[in-house]
């Protein structure tokens, strides 16, 4: 008796895509390198020219590599933002408040040293569009929330925490929307917002991060 075929069959992009993530693993490209041209991979591979560029598409969605119009692919990340997602998507309660502390506190520390003129402007008028939906729907309120703490991690002008706070923030929305629903909304917890914002704009980084800390302990 023949062996039972299995129920779904992997389609040719899927097993393309397998190829290239495990050749960008293995190290075989280095950030940076331009990649081999689509009829390069198409031999190397045994697969149609179609089959790469969609398999290649996907790579580019996903932010690993990079499609240059008449220049050719470059690789652009070894892991994949997609698996990061994924990842944080199980975070724990517990576990995302603790990376807040880590990540968070310290970016609003250094923004408290750093801000510009400009991102105080920038600052007020977050907090005054998520103070306006305080008390408003819940879903609402929490992506304005969102900008405001994005924009306080955005004035340690540091692009890399930046990029870690964006990727990191869906984690948060999740936690104030856990504890928002189990919590009611009181005015002297977003009054908290107001003073971490007069600490950053006072140059107070000791004070801004002991204010987040509270925010992050009792959102």
């Amino acid at each position: 008796m023949s062996e039972l075929s299995p129920l779904v069959k992997r389609s040719l992009v899927d097993q393309a895509l397998d190829q290239l993530r495990q050749r960008i693993n293995r190290g075989v490209w280095v950030v940076g390198q331009r990649l081999p041209t689509e009829p390069e991979l198409s031999a190397e591979l045994g697969i149609s020219r179609n089959t790469v560029r969609e398999a290649m598409r996907v790579l580019a969605f996903s932010g690993l590599i990079e499609i240059r119009q008449g220049d050719g692919s470059y690789l652009r990340a070894v892991v994949d933002p997609l698996d990061t997602v994924k990842v944080l998507s199980q975070c724990s309660l517990e576990h995302a408040r603790e990376t807040r502390h880590i990540l968070e506190v310290e970016a609003i520390g250094l923004a408290a040293l750093r801000r510009t003129e400009e991102d105080l402007v920038a600052l007020r008028q977050a907090l005054g569009v998520s103070g306006s939906h305080y008390h408003g729907d819940l879903d609402t309120y929490i992506a304005c929330d969102l900008v405001f703490h994005r924009r306080l991690v955005d004035a340690a002008h540091n692009p890399t925490l930046s990029e870690l706070y964006r990727y990191f923030s869906s984690v948060v929305g999740e936690q104030l929307r856990h504890c928002l629903n189990v919590t009611p909304r009181r005015q002297e917890v977003f009054d908290l917002h107001i003073e971490l914002l007069d600490a950053v704009e006072q140059r107070d980084p000791e004070r801004a991060k002991a204010l987040s800390r509270q925010l992050i302990n009792e959102p």
